[in-house]
């Protein structure tokens, strides 16, 4: 996996491939190597997720180190 896609590029790549498999009658080997390559993608956007959840935790510690808990303060009207 090429470690320079963003993770919107991945995204956008994964849907295509998604889009790909659904609509296209494709041959075995080729429709094997497209989900292949959408497992791959599946993993990477999974660990850019996590690295991301990790990094909010991190920044979300208080003075004692341990981490702590915030409401979300985003707009309740749009629930």
């Amino acid at each position: 996996m090429n470690k320079k896609l963003d993770f919107e590029k991945a995204l956008k790549e994964l849907e295509r491939l998604v889009k790909q498999l659904e609509e296209n009658d494709l041959p075995l080997e080729e429709a094997l190597k497209t989900f292949e390559n959408g497992i791959n993608l599946s993993r990477y956007l999974a660990k850019c997720l996590d690295d991301a959840e990790k990094r909010i935790q991190q920044l979300s510690r208080n003075e004692n180190d341990e981490p702590t808990l915030r409401a979300w303060e985003g707009d309740s009207e749009n629930l």
